[in-house]
């Protein structure tokens, strides 16, 4: 009997799941492991063996169950589910109660609390004294043969060390200014030894134009991937730099050597991989400090020293 795990989050709520859903698998060996998500976060975890199926949320019919309503309700893909994982709609007492009609055993949680860093949340919510998975995610060789060929399409030789930027994220308060990514990457323009790829999702052409704007280094642009491209190229990166966004999540769960710039007022959902460096950072103005703290760190990530 399966388990269908409901998170209709971003990118970055969704791969903070990722030790949860490790738990929900370990507790139920042979179980299929169904996640409804947004459609590319689905396929994103798929592809990642982190699930056995992926389905999109909005096709659940969800929303019908919010309704006080006495009439039946079919809800699709719910059918031989012995147990359902809901991180929506936890504040509906409605909502509760009429899932709960749905399978054996149904958990309704919050996808967040305000006392505890998301992670670990989301994994109490469905195994409390389970070890955390917290050992990087494997990426499949097909996914590492794509990532290859299409850096080698954008002129990498294959043996350059990459260092790649994302610039962008969800809201204009988790972003560092681009000009003050500029200035922490400056010296990197001087040393040859190293090529930055600068990532572009949907909404980041704005902040990946002006980082552009102000980066005298050659940069290979890394324009809308899918996740599952995104995914194979952090695995061949020497270093990762961004701000509190979906694809900071992802380079910090495939095990690429990482930091991530945090607002303080954010710090909750910070990545749950030992290994990512997390920095606290202004966002509304560039910050000298912070300019050289990240600068100096993005050179101890990669084992260089400072020479400006």
């Amino acid at each position: 009997m399966a388990t269908l795990v409901v998170h209709p989050g971003a990118l970055g709520d969704v791969l903070l799941a990722v030790p949860a859903l490790r738990a929900l698998r370990g507790g139920a060996p042979g179980s299929p492991l169904v996640l409804a998500a947004q459609p590319r976060i689905a396929a994103l975890l798929l592809a990642l063996g982190l699930v056995d199926r992926g389905l999109s949320v909005d096709t659940l019919g969800l929303e019908a169950l919010f309704a006080d309503d006495p009439g039946p309700v079919s809800l699709h893909g719910v059918v031989g589910v012995e147990r359902i994982v809901s991180w929506l709609g936890a504040a509906d007492p409605v909502f509760v109660r009429r899932l709960r009609t749905f399978a054996p055993e149904v958990i309704v949680a919050p996808s967040s609390r305000p006392d505890a860093p998301v992670w670990e949340h989301l994994l109490s919510t469905v195994a409390s004294k389970a070890p955390a998975g917290r050992e990087p995610v494997a990426v499949p060789a097909a996914l590492l043969e794509d990532a290859r060929r299409h850096l080698r399409a954008l002129g990498w030789d294959g043996l350059t060390p990459l260092l790649m930027v994302h610039p962008g994220a969800g809201g204009l308060a988790k972003r560092w200014p681009p000009e003050a990514f500029a200035e922490a990457l400056g010296p990197l323009g001087r040393r040859p030894e190293l090529a930055l790829v600068i990532h572009e999702g949907p909404a980041d052409a704005d902040a990946v134009t002006a980082l552009c704007r102000h980066t005298e280094a050659p940069v290979l642009r890394l324009t809308h991937p899918t996740l599952q491209l995104l995914a194979g190229v952090m695995t061949q990166i020497a270093g990762y730099l961004g701000n509190d966004s979906g694809p900071s999540h992802l380079a910090a769960a495939v095990g690429a050597p990482s930091l991530v710039l945090f607002t303080r007022e954010a710090l909750a959902w910070r990545p749950w991989a030992r290994d990512a460096r997390v920095l606290t950072v202004r966002t509304s103005s560039v910050d000298p400090n912070d300019v050289r703290t990240v600068g100096t760190e993005v050179l101890k990530m990669l084992g260089q020293d400072r020479r400006d």
